[in-house]
């Protein structure tokens, strides 16, 4: 029986699997190009583009913990600074184009951090961005409708509900701080 594109890069990525490396990045990060070549008509990807779901787990590792999911956005829409605590997480545009900004934390004495911009990629259908353990990015749908795939390290939901690893910002009078004061 043939594999379909999702199937093909599951086994690739659990495959080339181990702890974070540059080896590992560039594999996943080989594998998640490929994905987003899929021909439309694969079942799977056609259904995704017909429901356009907000956010659907496409795959979890049961012996490895990576997770791959699907996200539908409409253009404009904005999810502003975060990073992904421990994990390291690879952005894959299918259709549409997303704007990715990259900052660094800036702290000073007797003040709360705040975010500098460093820089803004544009990932247009077929593009990766990749993003380590604390890199801090945002994200804006800037062409859309757009089908991102993002596939993380470890379930983000327990990074962030049960462990409290995701740092989030907020704009407060035109500076990104951290939500929590």
């Amino acid at each position: 029986m043939t594999k379909n594109a999702l199937e093909t890069f599951v086994e690739s990525v659990r495959a080339d699997w181990g702890p974070l490396s540059t080896e590992v990045v560039a594999a996943c990060t080989h594998h998640m190009k490929l994905l987003l070549q899929t021909d439309i008509l694969e079942p799977w990807l056609a259904g995704l583009h017909r429901e356009r779901p907000l956010a659907r787990e496409l795959y979890r590792d049961p012996d490895h913990g990576f997770v791959l999911m699907a996200h539908s956005e409409p253009a404009e829409l904005y999810r502003p600074p975060h990073d992904h605590g421990r994990s390291w997480v690879i952005y894959g545009v299918q259709q549409g184009e997303s704007e990715m900004g990259a900052y660094g934390r800036a702290e000073a004495a007797g003040a709360q951090p705040r975010l500098v911009k460093r820089n803004t990629a544009r990932v247009e259908a077929g593009g990766v961005e990749v993003y380590l353990p604390g890199d801090i990015h945002d994200t804006r749908c800037s062409r859309g409708p757009a089908l991102l795939f993002r596939f993380t390290e470890r379930d983000l939901k327990i990074e962030d509900k049960v462990e409290g690893k995701i740092t989030r910002y907020v704009d407060r009078d035109g500076v990104w701080t951290t939500a929590k004061p």
